[in-house]
């Protein structure tokens, strides 16, 4: 079930460590900002399995980082578990090994996904930042489009869930 994620500003939490890891999930944050900016969520032929609009976002933080004097780096699970809250012991041996060299991490994704992170690295002394805030579960239709690109077009759900019947008719006041 993907959940909509809003970015935060970070910047001004992180730009006084000399290093951060960027740590993404592979599924709800791309879709999210790719919905958010109206662009492709995949264009396999031209950026893999990548979606260009969440990479050009990484690419954001990085650059206003650096303005800073932080070193980063990014890094992200892409198979076999697609979402980062439900990582195996093995992944989360592999961002422990690889958050070592870093002060900070960034997690862009949901509030498991942070929690995630956390308990990984709870041998480390890396303070934890969460990069994106919840708003609500994703409902979209999926498009294919010419050539191999897939776009997604949202439709925001009520904030206060419906029990029961959802399709009822609704009455005129």
């Amino acid at each position: 079930m993907p959940i909509f994620l809003e970015p935060r500003d970070v910047i001004d939490d992180l730009k006084g460590f000399q290093s951060v890891l960027i740590v993404s999930c592979p599924i709800c944050p791309p879709m999210c900002v790719s919905i958010q900016q109206k662009r492709p969520f995949l264009e396999p032929l031209k950026h893999g399995l990548k979606t260009k609009a969440f990479e050009d976002y990484i690419t954001s933080i990085r650059d206003a980082l650096a303005k800073h004097g932080v070193r980063t780096d990014s890094f992200t699970m892409r198979l076999p578990v697609p979402m980062m809250c439900l990582w195996t012991g093995r992944q989360r041996a592999r961002i422990l090994k690889r958050a070592r060299d870093f002060e900070a991490v960034l997690v862009l994704g949901c509030d498991s996904a942070t929690y995630t992170a956390v308990d990984a690295l709870r041998e480390t002394e890396c303070r934890v930042f969460q990069g994106m805030q919840v708003k609500t579960i994703t409902n979209a239709t999926m498009t294919l489009r010419a050539p191999a690109t897939v776009t997604l077009d949202w439709h925001p759900l009520p904030s206060t869930p419906k029990i029961g019947e959802i399709n009822a008719p609704r009455e005129e006041t």
